[in-house]
């Protein structure tokens, strides 16, 4: 069957015909085998140098690799190799080295770090072809063993915005229908559930995609230079204004212009950003020209505005102007199923960062992050991950490497009826996330009738999306 990749040399589509293999090295090394390789059915696609690599890794698709550098070579520079190859964690590496080789202790981590096997020069064709053979079958067996939503992740590496819950399926349609309009938005949601990203995902798909995309923290710019930051100001404006500034909604000018923390802006910058709305203009500090600016406007906030409203502390009027469209990003602990496979993203994200002896995570981690409530939701998850990957010792990361342990075994049930309810809405969660949020399996699954099982959530207050 024909593969399609990218020639590291012509930069452009080729077809290649049979089991794609990426050789990393020397091509004398492999050069007199290469024949009977191919007729075995393997397709030799060289990578020379590791920036070939690195092309080859982030454009094709590949299952099988073998590294055959000098193994001076891989000592001297192998964190650099191995983060790169542990980044392509679908194929099954293949060391080629000569056998004295195996004596130096640095290589010896390497390989039992890195490699799915290794083969002692001289080349023994059969013995290669065995192991190749191996390591294709059980990379074909490890991405079928994947569900479809990893796999799916998997092909997606563009994508920061990572969920198959039916909370998540919901953001997404919800991004798609919003991205193809220019009106304002409003995102909202806790503190690290991923608003920015929504905000850009927007951006990415929109009329404005070529355009600039600018974010403005709200909350942390100084109150006496919000102004400023944001509409601009001329020279001789104020102390210490030496020359003109161009402001962040004239630089979006094009773009987006992302309001992050919205909820913290002062009341005289409100009416100011109020105006822009409506007019589509601003003025630079000191400046009396009014200056059109062509944006898309999305605003981000983690607290409650229709309070702040009526509490006085934000303007209606302003409050109207940017909630036309909005987008509610779901706490981390609401995603149901979506833990372990946010998990496993950050893993494969970061895996540049990991002990070379760390492989993945303990089924105990995976069940500990499951059932924890996670307060600072997805920017938390991505925290204690990477710390995890960084201080754990063995091959698996466990709920002690996540700082997890205690804080899951210091929870007291007060009582067994709260016990009892928290059994009820982790077995329906569950239930619900497995069947894509259809009640009428779910109850299947659980072996209830569909009307006991909207009881059951109306009960807990669950939702099926």
């Amino acid at each position: 069957m024909g593969t399609t990749i990218y020639s590291q040399l012509a930069g452009q589509r080729a077809v290649v015909t049979g089991r794609p293999l990426l050789y990393f090295g020397a091509k004398r090394t492999i050069g007199p085998w290469a024949e009977r390789l191919c007729s075995e059915g393997w397709q030799l696609v060289y990578a020379e140098d590791i920036s070939d690599l690195q092309k080859l890794l982030a454009t094709a698709d590949f299952k099988v690799g073998i590294v055959a550098l000098d193994p001076q070579a891989i000592i001297d520079n192998g964190r650099r190799v191995e983060s790169t190859i542990a980044k392509a964690e679908q194929i099954r590496w293949i060391a080629l080295l000569p056998r004295e080789a195996m004596d130096l202790h640095p290589l010896r981590e390497l390989i039992g770090g890195a490699f799915y096997d290794y083969h002692t020069l001289p080349i023994d064709p059969n013995r290669l072809l065995l192991t190749l053979g191996h390591a294709l079958g059980m990379a074909e067996i490890a991405a079928d063993a994947l569900p479809p939503e990893e796999r799916e992740v998997r092909n997606n590496g563009e994508s920061e915005m990572v969920g198959t819950s039916p909370q998540m399926q919901k953001v997404f349609k919800e991004i798609r229908k919003v991205a193809g309009v220019v009106a304002p938005v409003l995102i909202t949601g806790e503190s690290g559930t991923g608003k920015e990203l929504a905000a850009q995902a927007i951006h990415e798909r929109s009329p404005q995609a070529a355009g600039p995309f600018i974010a403005v923290n709200c909350g942390a710019l100084p109150a006496n230079l919000i102004q400023s930051e944001l509409f601009g100001h001329e020279k001789g404006s104020f102390t210490g204004a030496h020359q003109r500034k161009i402001g962040r909604i004239e630089v979006a000018s094009g773009g987006t212009l992302f309001l992050d923390e919205i909820g913290d802006l002062p009341m005289e910058l409100q009416t100011n950003l109020l105006r822009f709305l409506q007019e589509k203009t601003i003025q630079r500090v000191g400046g009396r020209e009014d200056i059109t600016v062509d944006v898309r406007v999305i605003a981000a906030t983690h607290v409650n505005l229709e309070k702040a409203v009526h509490e006085g502390c934000f303007r209606e009027d302003l409050y109207y102007r940017l909630n036309v469209l909005q987008i509610k990003m779901p706490a981390l602990r609401e995603r149901i199923g979506d833990v372990p496979l946010l998990a496993q993203y950050i893993f494969r994200r970061f895996a540049d960062e990991k002990g070379r002896r760390v492989k993945g995570f303990s089924e105990d981690a995976l069940h500990t992050m499951n059932h924890y409530d996670w307060p600072g939701n997805v920017r938390e998850l991505i925290n204690r991950v990477r710390r995890a990957m960084v201080m754990c010792d063995k091959f698996l990361i466990s709920p002690v490497d996540l700082g997890l342990e205690r804080r899951i075994n210091s929870r007291s049930v007060v009582t067994l009826s709260e016990a009892r309810d928290k059994a009820e809405i982790d077995t329906i969660r569950a239930a619900l996330g497995q069947n894509r949020g259809s009640v009428s399996l779910a109850s299947r699954q659980l072996g209830i009738s569909r009307v006991t099982l909207y009881r059951f959530m109306e009960k807990h207050g669950l939702s099926r999306i």
